[in-house]
């Protein structure tokens, strides 16, 4: 009797360590993204999906759910909605998770990040290290680094090449206080709106234009609602986050957590080098569609990086002088 009492328990532990032991996993994880996968953005989510469900055998679901369907639109609201397990993962901006996390907002300093390189920097070091860790204190745990893209603006009204040429335009911004002070200081007339009101704003002229990275420009067609001019002024770039809700990130086993973890760097990796070798092919199209595309000249470039100083001077106390001073250090430094 005590032998076979022995092997029930001795089967017990074995069964606890196989995949058996994860009956306690949903059936379902869900996965935000604001964009789908017609973009850049929704391809990351698809690629990291598909890994997991590869490298787990099926044995971790998981679901995206696109347009920031989870929180009605409202693509600022992913994050906290994570923080509380309302949403189990996401591929998120970092724009639209900095009014939870404030040192998010260094990726949003105007003209900080000049090339890729100077992205990389950042995100590949210490200081995306820090702004990680930034991440996880509150609440969700961050996996691996994707990317939007740079930011270029669109209008209908003027081929823009220096800073007085913004005077007055009504420019769409997310919704983020620093994408407001950036355009007031330029002198334009930020209007914040969800990516759902952005077009129907643009094709009544309630705005003028609007910024967001090629790839976006030219899936969503915005050429088709009177934005005949694009300013290529890499003035910020959006790079994006995986991300687990830290809730949900205890219920996984530590060989799950770094299967997600690996499948996320892996699928960050192919979205990043994809998204950047089809920009060349993208404006290109742009252009054979009647757009003009600006290219600034490096004086030109210098002056929209004069004119947006005061912008630094207001958000560096608040994203933290340190890591602002350790930011621009690794981007000066890219190339050595």
């Amino acid at each position: 009797m005590l032998k076979r009492r022995t092997l029930l328990a001795a089967a017990a532990s074995c069964l606890l360590l196989s995949p058996l032991a994860h009956a306690e996993y949903k059936a379902e994880y869900t996965v935000s993204t604001v964009l789908p996968a017609a973009f850049p953005w929704g391809q990351a989510a698809e690629k990291w999906v598909e890994l997991v469900n590869e490298r787990s055998e099926g044995r971790i679901n998981m679901k995206i759910y696109s347009n920031s369907q989870l929180v009605s639109g409202d693509q600022t609201k992913e994050f906290s909605a994570m923080r509380s397990g309302l949403i189990d993962m996401a591929v998120g901006s970092t724009i639209n998770w900095s009014p939870q996390v404030p040192e998010l907002n260094l990726f949003s300093l105007p003209f900080l990040m000049p090339d890729y390189a100077a992205i990389d920097a950042i995100t590949q070091s210490e200081t995306g290290d820090k702004i990680f860790s930034a991440i996880e204190k509150r609440g969700v745990t961050p996996l691996a680094w994707g990317e939007n893209g740079f930011r270029e603006l669109s209008n209908s009204k003027i081929a823009i090449d220096q800073p007085e040429d913004l005077k007055g335009l009504k420019i769409r911004v997310v919704g983020s206080p620093l994408f407001q002070d950036t355009f007031s200081t330029l002198g334009a007339n930020p209007t914040q709106m969800s990516w759902a009101d952005a077009k129907p704003a643009l094709t009544t002229g309630a705005v003028d234009g609007q910024e967001n990275p090629v790839a976006v420009f030219d899936v969503a067609r915005i050429d088709q609602v009177g934005q005949t001019y694009l300013t290529r002024w890499h003035y910020m770039a959006d790079p994006l986050v995986f991300g687990v809700s830290t809730r949900v990130w205890r219920t996984f086993s530590p060989e799950d957590q770094a299967l997600l973890k690996q499948a996320a760097i892996d699928a960050g990796k192919w979205e990043i080098e994809k998204s950047r070798g089809e920009v060349a092919e993208t404006l290109e199209k742009i252009r054979e569609r009647g757009v003009e595309v600006i290219d600034l000249t490096p004086e030109q470039h210098a002056a929209f990086v004069e004119a947006t100083q005061p912008v630094y001077e207001n958000w560096a106390p608040k994203i933290g002088e340190d890591l602002v001073k350790e930011a621009q250090d690794a981007v000066a430094n890219r190339n050595k």
